[in-house]
């Protein structure tokens, strides 16, 4: 899809709502990702230090799921080719300083470490929807949780935050 072409209306209208996707290459395991909607296209930010990518390629085409504020089911998976922005270009200059306005735990030098040992990236649709409506899974697809030595030392307390009725 041209980048200058307007994505489908399903994808920019769920698109306009939500600060967090997940992502996946075609025929693997998706991530979390926060992300900006800007002109037709998701930026993602990825690296050393920042949010795990696992998977997602520049070239190759990834899967974006958008999942509903409200209700938190699943509304679109979409098809997007996957650019890297590089450091200096003009829509570099254009969007990295709207992804630190929208990143909440930003360091001050973080736009220097993304263009160092991070990278950031554009999603743009190409116009594939792979999944809405009657086709979206009627499954939850959650995964188990991955397995850890970490214990809670200690029973947590009953009435946590409730006050006791006389």
């Amino acid at each position: 899809m041209d980048q200058s072409a307007a994505p489908p209306a399903l994808v920019a209208a769920a698109m306009k709502k939500v600060g967090l996707v997940w992502l996946a290459p075609v025929g693997g395991s998706a991530v979390a990702a926060w992300l900006l909607w800007r002109d037709g296209s998701a930026y993602v930010v990825g690296g050393p230090g920042e949010q795990p990518l696992t998977g997602i390629a520049v070239g190759r085409p990834a899967l974006v799921t958008v999942a509903s504020k409200e209700h938190r089911n699943r509304l679109v998976t979409w098809v997007a080719d996957v650019d890297q922005l590089r450091p200096s270009s003009r829509e570099w200059e254009r969007v990295v300083p709207q992804l630190l306005a929208k990143r909440l735990s930003a360091a001050s030098d973080a736009a220097g470490r993304w263009a160092t040992s991070g990278w950031v990236l554009r999603l743009t649709p190409t116009g594939e929807i792979a999944e809405a409506g009657d086709s979206l899974p009627a499954t939850t697809l959650a995964a188990p949780p991955v397995p850890t030595p970490a214990t809670t030392p200690y029973r947590m307390p009953g009435r946590l935050g409730r006050r006791r009725r006389r």
